[in-house]
């Protein structure tokens, strides 16, 4: 749970003199900012409580281990194509919030064809797949979620985050990624490690579905950071990994959500069957030996990739297993 900055130190004021990775003393950040040094420690010592790496240097002095670039709404605006940014019916970006996806889930649905999307630095409570811990050290990563509403709620089927899917891996490849892939069901992967991946949650009201697709999104990682991911038994990678070029985590807040309002739009006209070739020419596991775990019991099999639901389809025993999205874990053999 997050620690309250004391009363008279701005915690966003005192971390956006530190977001440059330059050493900063505590005397002139307690100038700046019209208060003593005492609160500039207490301040410190706060942000160090919610998550935020900040190093004590030589002469009193603090600094990030490297530069952060912080995500910026009207940026991020900037980066959408066409008039998509009409789309919205709001775009907020949180320094900290317990989840980006309970923060939208408490809202009142969007009009239908209008998002809600929320952004944070630090997400307390973030969650992955089943519950899992979603782990993001500040700075190194992008934590979305985007709010939809679909008139009918049959059409907020599972292979929605498929198809949100491909619209990660295609803002990835907007901005120079290489060999991203996809693991059945949620998961994106560059060369078999996890660089982000879906969390689908849905309320059901009156037919009305309010649908809220969380992004969780690996962009940089420090040696420290990946040790911490990798002690939870994730292969972790970043998509700087895969980029030749440094990556602008504005530039793909932008892309990210620039192509998942595009797949919204046309998933609620046309469902799964425009992104299922994309799907299967991102398949991880196509034509691989995979063990399906559901419950206490597992099957083994070949994958052969997912029907027009999005089921993952398993040859076994010489007959093709149809396997919902949300019942079972992939791993492959």
């Amino acid at each position: 749970m997050a620690v309250p900055v004391p009363r008279g130190v701005d915690h966003f004021s005192l971390l956006m003199r530190l977001v440059d990775g330059r050493p900063h003393s505590g005397g002139s950040l307690a100038r700046e900012l019209g208060v003593s040094r005492d609160a500039i420690c207490n301040g410190i010592d706060r942000l160090r409580a919610q998550g935020v790496d900040i190093q004590t240097l030589a002469q009193r002095s603090y600094g990030l281990a490297a530069p952060v670039e912080l995500l910026d709404a009207r940026r991020i605006r900037d980066t959408l194509r066409d008039d998509r940014g009409a789309t919205l019916r709001g775009l907020e970006v949180l320094f900290e919030v317990d989840s980006t996806n309970t923060r939208l889930l408490a809202l009142t649905p969007p009009p239908q064809g209008r998002a809600d999307v929320c952004m944070s630095e630090l997400q307390h409570a973030g969650r992955g797949r089943r519950g899992r811990r979603w782990i993001a050290p500040f700075g190194a990563g992008i934590a979305m979620s985007l709010g939809w509403s679909f008139p009918d709620a049959s059409h907020a089927k599972p292979a929605l985050s498929l198809a949100a899917g491909v619209a990660i891996a295609r803002a990835l490849q907007r901005t120079g990624a290489h060999d991203i892939r996809l693991k059945w069901p949620n998961d994106v992967w560059f060369n078999a490690r996890k660089v982000g991946g879906v969390l689908l949650e849905l309320r059901v009201q009156d037919g009305l579905a309010h649908v809220v697709i969380g992004v969780g999104l690996n962009v940089s990682l420090t040696a420290a950071a990946r040790r911490e991911i990798e002690a939870t038994g994730v292969r972790a990678a970043a998509a700087a990994d895969a980029c030749p070029q440094p990556v602008s985590r504005n530039v793909l807040a932008g892309a990210l959500l620039d192509e998942l309002l595009s797949m919204l739009g046309r998933f609620e006209r046309e469902g799964f069957a425009p992104f299922r070739d994309a799907w299967i020419g991102l398949d991880a596991l196509r034509d691989r030996r995979a063990r399906v775990i559901a419950g206490e019991s597992a099957i083994s099999g070949t994958a052969r990739g997912v029907d027009e639901d999005g089921a993952l389809l398993l040859e076994s025993g010489g007959r093709i297993q149809r396997l919902v999205s949300g019942e079972v874990s992939l791993r492959l053999t």
